[in-house]
């Protein structure tokens, strides 16, 4: 079912709008599939892995959260489609929010683009659309996350007025030679430790197998040592293990399957017991793999040969050799990335109102963000926070 709304103006937002855009809010999944399919497919197409109709449809399906998604099409004075955003309609202080699917579980929540040209539409054209989509769909904010404000050198419109958020992205280049691309990323030193590393662990451990899941068992199988490390990591972090939910792990499952998964498993195991060391798993299009989650057997006796490590450096050759361009490692700061990633990814949230309770609950949510983004790079105030917090847990 979809509803078509007339979009000319700027309505609600002061930037000028100089086009027409009609926009249609879809909230059946399978009546835009088609659609969504032909533009994802579309060479000439930007956007995000985590913009993949398998990846959305996955995690709304197994969340239970089908019934509130809303997609938006926009479409020019031709009636082209120009861009497809994925939404899920949520209450939260008697307001409908509209947000991102995915929540943190997707990096980047980029609306996706039948072209470049489409990605250059003006911000005002753009938000005036969802402004106008917005009043006849019940929607009093639009909440939108997680948007790069650049991808693949374009700029993206709805990031223009973004604030920004408390964390970046990081990713590099690959290709288009895989052992180069290896010596490139990880310096002679780092591959220098990295072989003997390896050695040891086979001659600690027996023969090691790089593999990646290609039937639904050997990825439910990477994917319940894969939750099993993550529990002990964040049980001692003294953080929720937001892997813990049925949900969540129901949609990795069904993300993980088919032909042409929308999320890749990979795994460093022994190759005579299949014992996992570690596992690395990411959102995957064409031209693109995207970190979503990694963790290694917390055994100290395999900690200290860094299988975590290891698997990065097959993965980064396994990519480049399968004929992807792009490689990140996702949201927020940590060692291993800053290792190997070169590319700074800028995230900001956009905050879009079409109710004056939207506007109210806009500036308090923008509010939060500027406060988080000061404690995250603040390391006397982040580890205040994580000592508080993990005598929450505790009491």
């Amino acid at each position: 079912m979809a509803t078509g709304v007339q979009v000319a103006g700027t309505d609600m937002i002061g930037a000028r709008a100089s086009g027409i855009l009609t926009a249609e809010v879809f909230s059946d999944l399978t009546a835009v599939e088609a659609l969504w399919r032909r533009l994802e497919s579309d060479p000439a197409s930007l956007h995000t892995p985590y913009q993949r109709f398998d990846w959305v449809a996955a995690y709304l399906r197994a969340t239970g959260t089908e019934a509130g998604a809303r997609i938006v099409v926009l479409r020019d004075a031709e009636g082209r489609p120009r861009i497809l955003l994925p939404l899920v309609l949520a209450r939260s202080f008697g307001l409908t929010v509209a947000r991102v699917v995915g929540e943190t579980h997707a990096n980047y929540h980029m609306p996706l683009f039948a072209t470049r040209d489409a990605a250059a539409i003006a911000p005002g054209e753009v938000t005036a659309a969802l402004i106008r989509a917005g009043r006849p769909a019940g929607i009093d904010v639009y909440a939108l996350q997680h948007q790069p404000r650049m991808w693949d050198g374009a700029a993206n419109p709805l990031a223009e007025a973004g604030e920004p958020e408390a964390s970046d992205a990081y990713g590099l280049m690959l290709g288009p030679d895989p052992e180069a691309t290896v010596r490139r990323v990880f310096s002679a030193d780092a591959r220098k430790k990295l072989r003997s590393k390896e050695k040891r662990l086979i001659e600690a451990k027996g023969a090691l197998a790089y593999r990646r899941a290609e039937t639904p068992e050997e990825a439910a199988r990477y994917l319940a040592a894969f939750f099993a490390h993550k529990a002990v990591r964040f049980a001692g972090m003294g953080v929720a293990d937001p892997y813990a939910a049925e949900p969540i792990r129901q949609f990795l499952a069904a993300a993980a399957s088919g032909t042409d998964p929308a999320v890749e498993i990979h795994a460093l195991c022994l190759a005579e017991s299949g014992r996992v060391l570690a596992a690395f798993g990411g959102a995957v299009s064409d031209h693109r793999f995207s970190g979503m989650m990694t963790a290694f057997d917390p055994d100290p006796e395999v900690a200290r040969f860094s299988p975590g490590d290891l698997l990065l450096q097959h993965l980064v050759g396994d990519q480049t050799a399968r004929g992807r361009q792009g490689f990140d490692l996702g949201v927020g700061e940590a060692r291993y990335k800053a290792s190997i990633c070169d590319e700074t990814i800028g995230l900001v949230e956009t905050i879009v109102p079409v109710s004056l309770q939207g506007r109210a609950y806009g500036l308090a949510q923008l509010g939060m963000t500027r406060t988080k983004r000061r404690i995250k790079r603040d390391p006397r105030l982040y580890a205040a926070v994580a000592r508080l917090r993990k005598l929450t847990r505790r009491s």
